[in-house]
């Protein structure tokens, strides 16, 4: 029987603070990431779990 692991990293869904814009991210994002509409910071990555600096609205398996 063979084991296959499950990944510990999500994909999240964030908001903006600044315009409410919704996007998806990766939770162990290896770059900066920025709001598309108006480009304000949202991820920052730290060599594991990203810094996220806006709301989460939800996590997806």
């Amino acid at each position: 029987m063979l084991l296959v692991r499950e990944p510990n990293s999500k994909f999240v869904k964030i908001r903006c603070p600044k315009c409410k814009n919704e996007q998806i991210t990766f939770g162990k994002s290896a770059t900066m990431v920025k709001c598309l509409v108006c480009e304000k910071v949202l991820v920052e990555p730290t060599g594991g779990k990203s810094k996220i600096k806006a709301r989460v609205l939800e996590v997806l398996e």
